[in-house]
C-alpha cells in the first residue's frame, strides 16, 4: 500500500471534487479522503508519502498523437524554425561528416513562417551535397525531398501525382521538391524502415519525454508497424503509457475478419477506432471548403464524402469499431456530419449500439453544423494548440470564417464532448501548452492580444482539465476505471509544485509536473 497525504488533490469526481490524501493499492486507487480517514487505513507495511501540499491532479491523456512519428522525430533535425535559411543550415551541419548517400531525414517546417513560402530541391542538393534529404511538414500533410531523394522514389517530370496528392512543379513541369499529401508516400516507400524493434526502442524512449510532461496515456493513429511496436512493449511490461490504438480504414476488412472491436485489450493497449481522411490541412490549402479559400479560387481536397463514411461505418459498427475521422475544412467536417447522421440512423434500425464515433480536429464548421456533433452524439478530438499555432494562416485563408474555427467553447456549451490532443509531432505534446491556449486563446507570448483569439470561445481550465481527463476516457470506453481519482480507478496522477487554479492563467505554459505516476508507480520525478 502506498498513501500520499497532506496534498491538494482535485479529483474531478463530482462527488468529491477535493481530498487531501489517497491511498494505492495493486495500480489502482483504494481510498481518497481527508488526511485522517486515509491514514487511519495504513497498515504496517505501508509507504507514507507526505506531499507537503503539492497539488494532485489525474494523469492526462493525449487523444490524438502519432506515437511512431512522435518518437521518431526527436532523432531528426528539428525544421520548425523561422527561416528557410536556418532549416537548411541545420541540414548542412547534419550532413557534414556524413556518408555520401546517408539519408538526412526532419521535420517540422511550416512555409507559412518563411518569407518566399516553399524552398525546392536545389536548395537541398546545395545544403547536402547531393545526399538524399527528406524534410516533413509540421502539418505532416506536405514534404520537401532533394533531388536524390526524388531519383530515388522514381519521381520525374512524367510522373503523375497520386490520387488524393500532388507533385509540385515549376514552369518547365519539372519537380520543384515540394510534395503534397498522398505524393509524400512515394519517397516513404523508399526511405530506410526500422523494425518493429527499434520502433519499439524509440517509444520506450519518448514515453519518459510524454511522462515529463504529465501524460499518462494516449490514443494513438499511426499504423501497423507502431501497433507492433506497442505489443513488444506491452508483452514485455515496458509499456508504461496506457495506448488506445487507432486502426486504418484501408485495414479495416482485416480488422473485421479478425474480429477485433472498439476497447479489445490490456490495461495498457486497447483497440481504439477506424481512422479515415476526410481532407487534407489548413496550411498547404489542402483542407476541404464549401467556399473557396480567401484570394484563391481553390477549394481543397475532399478525400471521402458522407456516403463513403457511412459506408465504411456499417462495416465497422456491424463488428463494433468506432470511426474517427480527419476533418479540417468545413466541407469536409459537414460531408463527416452527414456520413454520421446516417450511421446513427443505421445503428438504431438494427439495434446496434451507438458507438463513440468521433471527428478528429474539427478545426473549422459552418455555423449550421456547430449543434450537430452533440445532436449525434459525436465526440470533437480537438487540439487547443493548433487554434494559437494557426492564428495568421487562419485569418489569412479563412477571413471571417475564422470565428467559426477552433470553436471549442460554442461546441461545449452545445453539449459536445471534447477530448483534448496535440497531434504531436505536427505539435509539441506538452498539455500545458494546450491547457494555456484552450484557456487563453494567445501564443505565450500573448499575441495576438490580451484577450485572445476570437476569447468568446475561451474555457475556463477546469473545461480544460476535463477535456484532457475524462473526454479521452469516455472517448475511450473507459470512464468507469480512467480520468478521475476515485476508488477504484487507476492510480494514474501528476503532482504538482503550484496549483494552476490559483494562479493567472496566462501563466499556465510554463507549469510542469514535479512527479508523475502510472498504475501506482512513480514513472518520473523531477
Amino acid at each position: 500500500m502506498l498513501i500520499l497525504h497532506n496534498a491538494r488533490i482535485r479529483t474531478l469526481d463530482p462527488r468529491q471534487p477535493f481530498a487531501s490524501a489517497l491511498a494505492v493499492e495493486h495500480g489502482r486507487i483504494q481510498a481518497i479522503g481527508s488526511d485522517e480517514d486515509v491514514l487511519a487505513l495504513a497498515v504496517p507495511s505501508a509507504e507514507i508519502e507526505d506531499l507537503h501540499g503539492q497539488t494532485v491532479w489525474p494523469g492526462l491523456t493525449d487523444a490524438h498523437l502519432h506515437l511512431e512519428h512522435y518518437a521518431f522525430s526527436l532523432e531528426r533535425i528539428d525544421c520548425e524554425v523561422e527561416t528557410r535559411e536556418e532549416c537548411l543550415r541545420r541540414v548542412a551541419e547534419r550532413a557534414n561528416g556524413m556518408p555520401a548517400g546517408s539519408w538526412i531525414l526532419g521535420h517540422g517546417f511550416d512555409q507559412n513562417r518563411w518569407q518566399g513560402g516553399y524552398g525546392n530541391a536545389a536548395e537541398l542538393d546545395s545544403a547536402a551535397g547531393g545526399r538524399p534529404v527528406y524534410l516533413t511538414a509540421k502539418s505532416l500533410h506536405a514534404a520537401w525531398a532533394s533531388s536524390a531523394a526524388l531519383r530515388l522514389a522514381g519521381i520525374d517530370r512524367a510522373t503523375p501525382s497520386p490520387e488524393g496528392g500532388i507533385i509540385q512543379r515549376d514552369a518547365n513541369g519539372e519537380p520543384t521538391g515540394i510534395l503534397l499529401e498522398n505524393a509524400v508516400r512515394l519517397v516513404e516507400a523508399v526511405l530506410p524502415v526500422p523494425d518493429e524493434h527499434a520502433t519499439a526502442g524509440a517509444i520506450e524512449r519518448a514515453q519518459t519525454r510524454l511522462w515529463r510532461m504529465g501524460i499518462t496515456g494516449v490514443h494513438d493513429f499511426d499504423r501497423r508497424r507502431c501497433f507492433q511496436a506497442l505489443q513488444i512493449l506491452d508483452s514485455t511490461a515496458r509499456l508504461n503509457l496506457r495506448v488506445v490504438k487507432g486502426i486504418p480504414v484501408d485495414q479495416l476488412t482485416e480488422a473485421v475478419a479478425l474480429g477485433l472491436r472498439s476497447g479489445f485489450g490490456s490495461d495498457f493497449l486497447r483497440i481504439g477506432s477506424v481512422k479515415m481522411f476526410a481532407d487534407g490541412a489548413l496550411g498547404p490549402q489542402t483542407a476541404a471548403m464549401l467556399q473557396p479559400y480567401e484570394h484563391s479560387e481553390g477549394t481543397g481536397v475532399l478525400l471521402v464524402d458522407g456516403e463513403q463514411v457511412f459506408e465504411a461505418g456499417q462495416q465497422a459498427a456491424r463488428s463494433g469499431l468506432s470511426l474517427a475521422v480527419h476533418a479540417i475544412g468545413d466541407r469536409a467536417n459537414h460531408e463527416i456530419l452527414n456520413g454520421y447522421a446516417m450511421l446513427r440512423r443505421f445503428e438504431a434500425q438494427n439495434h446496434l449500439p451507438r458507438l463513440r464515433h468521433r471527428i478528429e480536429h474539427v478545426q473549422l464548421l459552418h455555423p449550421d453544423d456547430l449543434p450537430r456533433l452533440a445532436e449525434l452524439d459525436v465526440i470533437a478530438s480537438v487540439q487547443p494548440v493548433h487554434a494559437i499555432s494557426d492564428i495568421d494562416i487562419a485569418n489569412r485563408h479563412w477571413g471571417n470564417r475564422s470565428r467559426y474555427a477552433y470553436a471549442n467553447k460554442t461546441l461545449l456549451d452545445a453539449n459536445t464532448r471534447l477530448a483534448f490532443g496535440s497531434d504531436a509531432p505536427v505539435e509539441t505534446p506538452n498539455p500545458f501548452l494546450s491547457l494555456h491556449a484552450a484557456v487563453n486563446r494567445t501564443r505565450p507570448s500573448g499575441y495576438p492580444s490580451p484577450v485572445g483569439w476570437h476569447p468568446e470561445q475561451r474555457l475556463s481550465l477546469e473545461q480544460a482539465l476535463v477535456a484532457y481527463t475524462i473526454g479521452p476516457a469516455f472517448a475511450a470506453g473507459l470512464e468507469d476505471r480512467l480520468g478521475q481519482l476515485s476508488p477504484g480507478y487507476f492510480a494514474d496522477l501528476i503532482v504538482l509544485d503550484v496549483d494552476p487554479f490559483a494562479l493567472p492563467p496566462e501563466n499556465l505554459h510554463q507549469y510542469a509536473p514535479a512527479a508523475t505516476m502510472v498504475a501506482g508507480k512513480w514513472v518520473w520525478r523531477q
